[in-house]
């Protein structure tokens, strides 16, 4: 592409050096740099990318955009024929010089996009399969996997960098995908990592206690994910999709009213009587969920796999967006009884019924997913016909705050707990999980620490009896343990199955 027809779609200061040259690609990382390619160099939180200009030139970069005027006129000075860039946001370069690069792929794509606390992964994934299901080739973008119709890759993060996510959008169009379903996370909001991108439906999930260390406070975080429902230097989205249920909804409703959004509310209807979008008569059973879903366009009874209320609310959201894509409700239910179970979110261990135990793994890694998972693990299990054992660690680095009241909800509902480490990462993971047990020892439920995660995770199962549920929370999907000299492989799933293994060989 030619640069000038670049500089044409960027908001720029100041312009230097020769505009007639091609570019292939744009980059962030100078170690990902090729003849041709445009050198964006952004100020970050913990990086300045200008240290990293001279490095992206010799290894080719045919021009250079920093949003740093010092940088800009010792470059001027140096290389009068280099073609440079200067700009006041660049995160807000990257994204417009990428979207000139990949052919403004945003722009044939229809974005749903998926924010909260808890419930963003499953949600995205829920309303993936019901738009495959109706025939829409889809592009998914979320923490656990990237799908580009029927390919299958891992996830680095929940939400890339704007380069990232465009590439992906151009990939998705060549492969003939119309739908976009992607997980917005709140740094990726506040960042503006998803700038220029306009999305059709955004759907609030639900807030609480997170990230703290990068917010600061609940109205921040809060403040971050309503950015969604005003656009994030596009247009705000069509639709708003939001839980009723949730003491944050005013603000997201609030903000995407003022937009100009049309709202649509979910929710309990033992909660509110003000949803549009209603669960009513709703059964649990262990392995199924059913209730009748009452929205403005009818009434159709929906089956679904998922376990648990809050996967009504991950299903009833998925469905009002997927209503607002233009699915009849029809095709909502029958795609709602082949829905597949999302990695790592409260996924069944192979060989665990086996043994007449339940062993479950999730990501649950807030103190209000851990209650609603451990509240799920005890409305199966029983009052009576087994215990629920709880496994669960706190990340190291992060909101230290959270610690204590996840050792409270661990220890709230279950009847035994055993603590350990989770993704220390720099810190002591000795220290971490003190802060956590002063939680659990309030609840007075009983409890054993093992630092260790591999012999912890041995320690619940092999505690558990027939008709127990054994819960290992906190990593789900994830396939390493951080650590303070770097990540290790670590699989809570395929520990699991080795420890069942054991125990099918000495009995």
């Amino acid at each position: 592409m030619r640069w000038v027809d670049v500089l044409a779609q960027v908001t720029s200061v100041e312009i230097s050096g020769s505009r007639s040259i091609d570019v292939r690609d744009v980059q962030y990382d100078s170690r990902r740099i090729h003849a041709g390619d445009v050198f964006v160099a952004m100020r970050g939180g913990t990086t300045d990318g200008n240290q990293f200009i001279d490095a992206a030139i010799r290894k080719g970069a045919a021009a250079i955009v920093t949003d740093t005027p010092e940088i800009f006129e010792e470059l001027q000075r140096k290389q009068p024929e280099l073609a440079l860039l200067l700009v006041r946001h660049g995160r807000r370069a990257l994204a417009e010089v990428s979207s000139a690069v990949f052919d403004r792929p945003q722009d044939k794509l229809k974005v749903s996009a998926v924010t909260g606390t808890n419930g963003k992964t499953t949600t995205a994934f829920l309303l993936e399969q019901m738009l495959r299901s109706a025939g829409r080739k889809c592009l998914l973008i979320g923490t656990i996997e990237t799908h580009i119709g029927d390919e299958v890759r891992s996830s680095e993060h929940t939400t890339p960098e704007s380069r990232d996510i465009l590439a992906l959008f151009a990939e998705a169009v060549r492969a003939g995908c119309t739908e976009v379903v992607m997980e917005m996370s709140s740094h990726a909001l506040e960042q503006e990592r998803v700038w220029g991108i306009s999305v059709d439906v955004a759907i609030f999930t639900n807030l609480t206690q997170d990230h703290l260390d990068y917010h600061g406070t609940m109205e921040l975080y809060a403040s971050a994910k309503a950015r969604l429902f005003a656009g994030v230097g596009a247009p705000p989205p069509r639709v708003a999709v939001v839980n009723l249920d949730d003491p944050y909804t005013t603000l997201m409703q609030e903000t995407a009213r003022t937009a100009g959004c049309h709202v649509w509310r979910y929710g309990l209807a033992s909660e509110s009587t003000e949803q549009d979008f209603r669960a009513e008569d709703v059964s649990y059973t262990s392995g199924e969920t059913t209730f009748r879903f009452d929205t403005p366009s009818g009434t159709v009874e929906l089956c679904s796999p998922l376990s648990g209320r809050v996967n009504v609310y991950n299903l009833m959201a998925a469905a009002a967006a997927a209503v607002a894509r233009g699915l009849s409700l029809e095709q909502i239910a029958t795609a709602t009884n082949v829905l597949r179970q999302v990695p790592g979110r409260f996924e069944v261990v192979h060989g665990s019924k086996e043994a007449g135990l339940t062993v479950i793994v999730d990501y649950a890694h807030t103190d209000d997913a851990l209650r609603n998972l451990i509240s799920l693990a005890r409305s199966l299990v029983g009052a009576e016909s087994g215990q629920v054992i709880t496994m669960f660690g706190c990340g190291g680095d992060r909101d230290r705050t959270k610690r204590p009241k996840m050792g409270r909800a661990a220890g709230e509902n279950s009847d035994f707990v055993v603590v350990t480490s989770d993704n220390p990462r720099s810190e002591d993971p000795s220290l971490i999980i003190r802060e956590a047990l002063a939680g659990v020892q309030e609840t007075r439920t009983r409890y054993v620490v093992e630092l260790d995660r591999r012999a912890a995770i041995a320690a619940a199962i092999r505690l558990a009896k027939p008709g127990d549920i054994v819960l290992l929370a906190g990593k789900g999907h994830e396939k390493t343990q951080i650590l303070a000299d770097g990540a290790i492989p670590f699989d809570d799933v395929a520990e699991a199955e080795r420890v069942l293994r054991e125990l099918r060989n000495e009995s």
